[in-house]
């Protein structure tokens, strides 16, 4: 499996957590036809959530215009909170927010979904995260130094920082968690490797007893030396540390198979420690009293995992907090009951259909070109949606300051289009309608998640591809693991997922990069993905970047679908909850209270 890409399609950046409302089929954002994939790289592990410096100076992503989130352009206040349930009312010391039911994997850099990194983002803490406008900012570094040449940075730890069992947490922890990420025998999705650490290559060919350029210098000091300058450095380096104590205990070069064994016991460093989990029910964490911010103001933090309805779950109390399309419907019956603030938001975040590239018909570019005209996007992601939605045709969301519309094709539907691309692509009609190729039938086998907004999808796609003279044969899945696994399987032609959250560029990038989709292994892409990482001039990034949208967006090794609109509701008791177009809510957690 494109371990990377699965991972990177599905979790959150750097400290962040982008809450999901429990699955069922309403019409809950969290159910949205494109779930978050099963997770991938640096996003699943916290490791690539970077903004190079420069890259948000002035605030330049969040001046990009972000699209309105329904009705609802500024926070709304629960109106009477007497109207709260009793379920919730009772809770004193108790958050409860619905997750869809993570694998267990809770362990940074070794994650199978991005449910799992919703999980450790509450366990771990970063040596960097990043601030409202996605600049990077301290966490469990205090200040960090970069050479000139950009290849050398030194992080400078807090003093008395702790793992969640009182031990030290030290610089010899953080090069203990950046060199098993080069063991010849890491195959998680973490993305530090492609920084190219100096002598990482040959620790991983066996040829090194360590890395060259990771020097611990002292408890509080570490500096690592890159080959070449990069972007995103900052942030992956800055990313979740191990204890070298619990996870490094019976390390040796070339066998990681034993850390599997401790990942529903995570020794971390974050606002929380797990307590419990129960697959298919809840997963609950209690309070880290050794947090370096500080012991959370909440002692437990449930997030409860069972299915069913989210409107219900919120309705009844059972959770506190639940994420909805922002249509101006949910709106108002969120308004409705009275004891729910709501909080309008556009996250960085984009949908797609995977496409099995490696499939003989959806080689051809003019094939995926012909899918893309001929499916009504507007119709399934905007006016079903009421508006809470808008079409996408790059790996980017509106609110990113790459963003662009320049060159870029917006494939509107199309049938006449896309039935001539397919007659040039050589699809011939045949019998029953369905077009047919060297004795083929043109067969589209999708899967997707069991909600509403998935019905919808394969109602109007159904529609479409009949015109077309395509054979639709959806396939439907009310676990999102069983989903994963076909897809590993690689039965499927087309598949909705949706990205995690995005702060640079890259990481929409990442799933195209050095053949991680199987299939797609573009020169001239991965010639321009490394130059845009080269350097954190974010103009010539942005002229980079134009000419990578053009490019993926001309070939769609993936087919572009929607930017979504979202409101959060929550509990009107919860006390200082705020949320970041970049970090989500992960930034605020440990201050919530319940008043």
């Amino acid at each position: 499996m494109r371990k990377n890409m699965l991972l990177l399609s599905s979790l959150l950046i750097t400290g962040s957590l982008l809450l999901s409302a429990c699955s069922s089929g309403n019409d809950s954002s969290a159910s949205a036809g494109d779930p978050a994939a099963p997770a991938s790289s640096a996003a699943a592990n916290n490791a690539d959530a970077s903004a190079a410096p420069d890259a948000a100076k002035g605030g330049d992503a969040a001046a990009q215009p972000a699209v309105p989130a329904g009705a609802l352009s500024e926070p709304y206040t629960a109106a009477d909170l007497s109207k709260l349930p009793a379920a919730a009312q009772s809770r004193n010391d108790t958050i409860i927010v619905g997750l869809t039911d993570p694998s267990g994997a809770f362990t940074p850099f070794f994650h199978e979904s991005g449910y799992d990194g919703n999980v450790a983002s509450l366990l771990y803490a970063s040596l960097v995260t990043v601030d409202d406008k996605g600049v990077p900012v301290p966490e469990l570094a205090e200040k960090w130094d970069v050479s000139e040449d950009q290849l050398t940075y030194t992080f400078h730890l807090r003093k008395d920082l702790k793992f969640s069992d009182g031990s030290p947490l030290t610089a010899d922890d953080v090069a203990f968690t950046w060199t098993i990420q080069y063991d010849k025998s890491y195959d998680g999705g973490s993305s530090l490797p492609s920084l190219k650490v100096k002598g990482g290559q040959a620790y991983k060919e066996g040829t090194a007893k360590t890395i060259e350029g990771i020097k611990v210098i002292d408890p509080q000091t570490i500096s690592v030396t890159l080959e070449q300058p990069n972007a995103t450095a900052l942030v992956t380096l800055g990313s979740n540390v191990l204890s070298k104590a619990y996870y490094g205990k019976d390390y040796t070069i070339g066998n990681l198979e034993y850390i599997k064994k401790l990942h529903e016991k995570p020794l971390g460093d974050g606002p929380y420690k797990l307590e419990k989990f129960i697959p298919g029910q809840e997963v609950r964490l209690v309070a880290n009293e050794h947090y370096f911010k500080g012991k959370p103001k909440t002692e437990h933090f449930i997030y409860k995992t069972s299915q069913g309805d989210t409107w219900q779950f919120l309705e009844t109390g059972e959770v506190d907090y639940a994420s909805f399309s922002a249509t101006e419907e949910n709106i108002e019956k969120l308004k409705s009951l009275g004891f729910v603030n709501i909080i309008p938001y556009t996250p960085s975040t984009y949908g797609y259909l995977q496409v099995n590239l490696e499939h003989e018909a959806l080689k051809d570019k003019r094939v995926r070109q012909a899918i893309t005209y001929g499916l009504d996007r507007q119709s399934i992601f905007v006016d079903a949606a009421e508006g809470a939605g808008a079409v996408a045709n790059i790996p980017a969301s509106p609110i990113s300051w790459s963003y662009t519309e320049e060159g870029i094709n917006p494939y509107p539907y199309d049938l006449e289009k896309a039935k001539q691309l397919l007659d040039e692509a050589g699809w011939t009609e045949g019998a029953g309608g369905i077009r047919e190729k060297d004795g083929q039938k043109l067969s589209l086998h999708y899967l997707g998640s069991k909600s509403k907004n998935t019905d919808i999808f394969i109602a109007v796609a159904k529609e479409n591809f009949a015109a077309l003279g395509i054979e639709f044969q959806p396939e439907i899945f009310a676990d999102f693991n069983a989903l994963v696994s076909k897809v590993e399987g690689g039965d499927y032609d087309l598949v909705s997922f949706s990205t995690p959250m995005l702060t640079d560029p890259s990481e929409g990038l990442m799933q195209f990069f050095n053949g991680e989709i199987k299939g797609y292994d573009n020169p001239k892409f991965t010639e321009l993905y490394n130059k845009a990482l080269a350097t954190t001039d974010i103009e010539q990034r942005k002229a980079v970047y134009k000419e990578l949208y053009q490019l993926v967006n001309d070939e769609l090794p993936v087919i572009f679908t929607s930017y979504k609109k979202t409101v959060y509701a929550y509990n009107g008791r919860i006390q200082n909850l705020s949320v970041s177009p970049f970090i989500g809510l992960a930034g605020s957690l440990p201050e919530w209270t319940l008043k």
